[in-house]
C-alpha cells in the first residue's frame, strides 16, 4: 500500500528520519535509551501541552532524539497555534521539531482510486507532518503547561511497577538463570529478585518480557512464526526492547539497553526497510499502552473500593 505524505514524499520522511537512527545507533547510542540521569529532562513519554495526550510509535524517538539534543527539561510539545490559544507565543528564533501522524482516507469515486478484490475502492494511507515546539521554547504559558514532577525515588516508583506487572495477571514464573517468555504455554519466566546486581534490572527484565507476552495471538497477536536469528525475530526484539523502555520511562525507571547483542541485526533490518522502525515504533507503544491500561483498571478498581468502604 502506498503512502502519501502531505508537502513531501512519505519515502522521504521515512528515510530521513530512519537515516537518522541509524546513525546513532552505528554511535552506540539507541534513541530510546538515553542519558536520562543528567538531572534536566524528567522521566515519562512527551505528551501535548494542550492536551495533555501521549505522544506514540516513532514521534516518541523523534521527540527523545530532540530532548537530548537541546537539553530541554520538559516532556511537554504543542504546536504555534495551541501556544497562542493558551496565551502564551513560541519564541522568535526557535526551531520546531516535526511530528508525523498516519491515517488512511478512502478516495472518492473519479479519482483513479486502486479497488480491492471485490471491487471497492481501496484505502490509501497517508502521512501529515506537523511543527511541535518543546514548551522550554515558549512563553507566557504559565502553569498551564506545566507536568507534574517525576520522582526518582526508586522506593516509590517500584511498588507502581510491581503492582502493574501483578495487575496484568501474566503467567509470571520466579526462577531459573534466564529470563525469556514462552510463547506456547503463554509463560514468562524470570530468574529470582537477588541474582540480579541491581534490584531494579528485575523489573526492566519483566517488563521486556512483558512486552513479548503482549504479543500473544490472543492480545495483540503479533509474534512471528520464525526463531531465534531470524530477521523476524529481530524485529520482535525491537519491539519488546522499545515497549520496555516507553513502559519504564512511564513508570519512572531509566530505560537501559537489554538485549544489546541484537544491535546488528537491528541496524540489518532498519537499513533493508526504511519503515521497519516506524512499525516497530508504532507495536511498541501499543504494547506499552496494552500494559498500562492495566494500571488505569487497577487504579479504578481501587477508587471503587474506597468508595464501597466509605
Amino acid at each position: 500500500m502506498g503512502y502519501q505524505d502531505k508537502g513531501r514524499t512519505g519515502a522521504t520522511l521515512y528515510s530521513e528520519v530512519t537515516d537518522r537512527i541509524i546513525a546513532q545507533i552505528e554511535e552506540g547510542t539507541l534513541p530510546w535509551v538515553r542519558p536520562w540521569d543528567d538531572g534536566r529532562a524528567a522521566l515519562g513519554l512527551p505528551r501535548n501541552a494542550g492536551t495533555g495526550r501521549r505522544y506514540s510509535g516513532i514521534n516518541v524517538l523523534i521527540l527523545w532524539s530532540r530532548l537530548f539534543e537541546e537539553g530541554y527539561g520538559s516532556q511537554r510539545w504543542l504546536t504555534y497555534a495551541q501556544a497562542q490559544a493558551m496565551g502564551g507565543n513560541v519564541r522568535k528564533g526557535e526551531r520546531g521539531t516535526t511530528v508525523c501522524y498516519a491515517d488512511r482516507f478512502t478516495p472518492k469515486e473519479g479519482d483513479n482510486a486502486p479497488t480491492g478484490p471485490d471491487g471497492e475502492p481501496r484505502q490509501i494511507a497517508f502521512l501529515k507532518r506537523f511543527t511541535v515546539f518543546n514548551i522550554d521554547q515558549c512563553d507566557g504559558l504559565g502553569d498551564r503547561a506545566m507536568a507534574a514532577v517525576t520522582t526518582w525515588n526508586e522506593a516509590l516508583t517500584l511498588p507502581v511497577a510491581q503492582t502493574l506487572i501483578e495487575a496484568t495477571g501474566a503467567d509470571i514464573r520466579i526462577g531459573g538463570g534466564e529470563a525469556y517468555y514462552a510463547p506456547q504455554d503463554d509463560f514468562i519466566r524470570v530468574p529470582r529478585p537477588e541474582h540480579f546486581h541491581e534490584p531494579i534490572n528485575w523489573y526492566r527484565t519483566a517488563l521486556h518480557e512483558l512486552g513479548h507476552w503482549t504479543g500473544h495471538r490472543s492480545r495483540l497477536n503479533r509474534l512471528p512464526d520464525t526463531g531465534f536469528g531470524s530477521p523476524a525475530y529481530a524485529r520482535e526484539e525491537l519491539v519488546a526492547e522499545m515497549a520496555s523502555a516507553f513502559l519504564c520511562a512511564e513508570l519512572g525507571i531509566v530505560p537501559t539497553v537489554r538485549h544489546a547483542d541484537y544491535l546488528g541485526a537491528w541496524l540489518s533490518v532498519l537499513r533493508e526497510d526504511s519503515k521497519a522502525i516506524f512499525r516497530a515504533a508504532s507495536q511498541a507503544s501499543k504494547a506499552a499502552d496494552y500494559l498500562l491500561a492495566f494500571r488505569a483498571e487497577e487504579n479504578h478498581e481501587t477508587e471503587e473500593q474506597q468508595e464501597e468502604a466509605a
